[in-house]
């Protein structure tokens, strides 16, 4: 059960290596007893984040405090602090009795005595054999092993060895326990059923729990609170429900589940306009200024044609047990719903009701681009064309066969149709006022002169914005083409990539 009382502080931490920021700034006050889940795609820092907690890497910048006391250059063996590692280093050669006991046979505890001139003075001692068994027995019985002690570690399945790495981090009494996507090596359905487990044993130990994952099921699903990071920086912090229901910006909203990210204007005092149409909204702007919108797939309601806000024609309705999705265009945009209804209707209504309508001020910072479709060529369709991604980005260590598969050892997934999240840096983007020479076309909306280049936003016929930095200067209105670089776009499934696996 979580306290009020703070057990770990991390203020203005900095972790830089070069000109590269892998930590930048973070700050976070982390209370007892909390599971605090650090999300983020890779290379985002969170890796690195806890490492820092750990000991096992030291800020460049910055103080760490546990319990109020600075530990920011403390060595990992002088910090109250384990770490399960998502490989979980165990030793093959030793039962599970003897590695959950390894680390005891060595451990010396302190112990009050008195010397010969009758001073009281600190010694040390090993556990004896019989209070290393009464420990190693508690901690398998909390992991649920106690029946398995002298089974082989190479017998055990994914979710058990995770078990006995966990129960030899948790023999040691440890005030902190640091769990680096530790579900990482397990298939789809263990990984649900150890998410379970963890809370369970998070419950059961009343310890606080640091857990760094870039699934945002599990963060949604065992998290007290989550920590979304992007390059380096925190984006938000809060409760599931807070990150899900009230994302602070366009990154968090398309990170924690499923989205709809439409570009609006706000017209009147608190209405936004957007797919055509003026809707009421909760959030107030200024009046005309650009804005991001983020409308959840349960948040469209599916009417009639011509009774709801705008009317839209059925693309595609797949079934998922407890709901249908449906995608919907509308215009040159598409919409994704989701309804317990099987609508049977191609031509239908769409609402959208003021508070399900999540208003965010446009940040100009980065170009990101969600529910892009993987083609049978493994393009991506991006607004009005078709770019190239290096698909190997979502696998560490795959690579793309002669057939156009991505394969990881004896794995191989056919990614037609997945969908995915791309980014690509504002510089990294080219424009050309050659109309045929890109891969999309447009027509500048805004030009700013930044000093030393200009910012050019450039809008596509279905209402996609794309930001630009350039040192040539484009004047409004004018037609142009852009080119995204395959090398400079980051790219993110959305969803499992187990899902594709042929």
């Amino acid at each position: 059960m979580a306290s009020n009382e703070v057990i770990i502080s991390l203020n203005n931490v900095v972790k830089s290596f070069g000109d590269f920021f892998a930590v930048d700034h973070f700050t976070l006050d982390i209370k007892k007893g909390q599971f605090v889940t650090i999300l983020g795609p890779s290379g985002c820092g969170k890796t690195t984040t806890l490492r820092m907690i750990g000991g096992f890497e030291l800020p460049t910048d910055g103080t760490i405090l546990l319990n109020g006391e600075d530990i920011t250059k403390l060595p990992p063996y002088k910090r109250p602090i384990n770490t399960v590692f998502q490989r979980y280093a165990l030793f093959p050669h030793l039962d599970v009795y003897d590695n959950v006991a390894f680390g005891l046979k060595f451990k010396k505890i302190p112990y009050e005595a008195t010397d010969k001139k009758g001073n009281k003075v600190t010694k040390f001692r090993k556990y004896t054999a019989k209070e290393i068994d009464e420990m190693v027995i508690r901690a398998l019985r909390v992991v649920d092993l106690e029946e398995l002690e002298d089974r082989d570690i190479t017998t055990l399945s994914g979710g058990q060895q995770q078990r006995v790495a966990i129960a030899r981090c948790i023999i040691n009494k440890p005030e902190i326990l640091l769990l680096d996507e530790p579900l990482g090596a397990l298939d789809l359905k263990m990984r649900k059923d150890m998410q379970i487990e963890l809370k369970a044993m998070h419950k059961k130990l009343g310890i606080t729990f640091i857990y760094v994952t870039h699934d945002q099921e599990e963060a949604l699903t065992m998290s007290d609170v989550i920590v979304v990071m992007n390059h380096g920086v925190v984006q938000q912090v809060g409760t599931p429900e807070q990150i899900y229901n009230e994302p602070a910006n366009v990154f968090v909203a398309d990170f924690i589940g499923e989205s709809n990210l439409l570009n609006g204007v706000m017209t009147k005092e608190k209405v936004v306009k957007m797919l055509g149409h003026e809707f009421k909204c909760l959030d107030d702007f200024p009046i005309n200024e650009r804005v991001d919108v983020v409308v959840r797939p349960e948040d469209v309601k599916i009417r009639f044609k011509g009774e709801g806000d705008v009317d839209g024609v059925v693309t595609s309705k797949v079934f998922k047990g407890v709901h249908y999705e449906y995608l919907i265009q509308i215009g040159k945009n598409e919409i994704l719903a989701k309804s317990t209804k099987d609508i049977a209707d191609s031509e239908v209504g769409l609402s959208i009701s003021p508070d399900g309508i999540h208003v965010m001020k446009k940040p100009n910072l980065q170009n990101l681009y969600s529910n892009c479709e993987v083609q049978k060529d493994n393009s991506v369709e991006l607004s009005t064309g078709y770019v190239d991604v290096d698909l190997t980005q979502l696998l560490k260590g795959s690579e793309m066969d002669e057939d156009g598969y991505l394969c990881l050892k004896d794995k191989k997934y056919d990614l037609t149709g997945a969908k995915l999240t791309l980014e690509i840096d504002k510089a990294k983007v080219q424009i050309s006022d050659d109309t045929e020479a890109g891969q999309i076309q447009g027509i500048v909306s805004e030009s700013i002169y930044e000093g030393d280049h200009y910012q050019i936003i450039v809008d596509t016929e279905d209402d996609e914005s794309f930001i630009i930095d350039t040192e040539y200067e484009y004047n409004f209105g004018d037609k142009v083409s852009i080119t995204l670089p395959k090398e400079d776009i980051v790219v993110r499934l959305k969803g499992d990539i187990s899902e594709y696996e042929i």
